[in-house]
């Protein structure tokens, strides 16, 4: 594997990857809905990770496998990083989360990631602080986020929907994930000037796997009867998981962050919400409806996206 060295793309090459960032986000919006239909088929949250990522592993190691180990031991455990907050603790505290709460609100909670990216990179590299019209667009974002979050009201309560304190528990692990991804994302900075897509994502598959074996063991969940992946509903939201949210989705995700920068790049996921919250609602059994609340938010989410990114281009400190 050579070495990569990414450069600034052209305007064609920009555009290329703002597409790829909306597709991504689209699938992970979808796959939340996925997660907990195979939750409501009786499979565990580590069960599904690991069957969703044995699948994603192998596709990835057919089309990578000439180089196994990383240049030095210190990228090794660069990547051992990735595996860990990337893909085993972010996933499994994600899916265990959709079992205590609705998918959209699990949705929205992680979207905090992209703040707390743009806190990380810019407590660790000056030079790529972001100026102030980006913090005003992720606010204006955010406060969509949050009018999606409340789009029921305040009530403790819907019909069809969790309790207080499960919603408060599944909150929380969403929570717990953004953080697990905003860690992914820095250390995913420093390995994108190294190794190309498909290694880093080889490697977090890999080494996500590995440490999700301690969850499992802890979780004493059990293995799910052979009869049910012979269910349609579970063998294509399997299939969709594995090659579409994670094999195809993260290629692109490592590709785009490298040319676009972290903090761009996860930008994106305040979009992801809205997909979710569309998905969502057409399944009747999620007790998830679109309101006009909601719909308000996904107007700020994709206005400040824009407002920040629109400015911050024309201002001399943009990142």
């Amino acid at each position: 594997m050579k070495p990569v060295t990414w450069t600034t793309p052209s305007k064609k090459g920009q555009l290329t990857c703002h597409i790829g960032a909306l597709l991504v986000v689209a699938m992970w919006g979808g796959s939340f809905v996925a997660t907990k239909v195979l939750t409501e088929h009786g499979l565990g949250p580590v069960e599904i990770y690991i069957y969703r990522f044995v699948l994603a592993y192998i596709l990835v190691l057919i089309s990578c496998h000439k180089k196994l180990l990383a240049h030095n031991w210190r990228d090794e455990l660069l990547f051992l990083t990735c595996g860990l907050c990337g893909s085993s603790i972010y996933f499994i505290a994600e899916n265990t989360a959709v079992t205590y709460t609705r998918v959209s609100d699990v949705s929205m909670i992680t979207t905090l990631s992209p703040l707390l990216t743009t806190f990380l990179i810019a407590a660790l590299y000056k030079s790529e602080r972001p100026g102030i019209w980006f913090y005003i667009g992720s606010a204006i974002a955010f406060l969509g986020v949050g009018c999606i979050i409340f789009k029921d009201g305040f009530t403790a309560q819907v019909e069809g929907g969790p309790d207080s304190l499960s919603a408060t528990i599944g909150d929380m692990l969403a929570l717990g994930a953004a953080f697990s991804w905003a860690i992914y994302s820095v250390v995913l900075r420093k390995l994108n000037a190294t190794y190309s897509a498909q290694f880093i994502t080889r490697k977090t598959f890999f080494y996500g796997l590995i440490t999700a074996i301690p969850f499992w063991i802890i979780s004493k969940e059990p293995i799910s009867p052979p009869e049910v992946f012979l269910e349609p509903d579970v063998i294509g939201n399997l299939l969709f998981l594995g090659v579409m949210c994670s094999m195809v989705s993260y290629i692109i995700w490592a590709g785009v962050m490298g040319r676009l920068g972290a903090i761009t790049t996860n930008n994106y996921l305040y979009i992801q919400p809205i997909f979710t919250m569309i998905i969502a609602a057409v399944i009747p059994s999620l007790h998830d409806p679109i309101t006009i609340l909601g719909c308000f938010g996904c107007l700020l989410i994709v206005g400040g996206l824009w407002l920040g990114d629109y400015m911050s281009g024309k201002a001399p400190s943009g990142h």
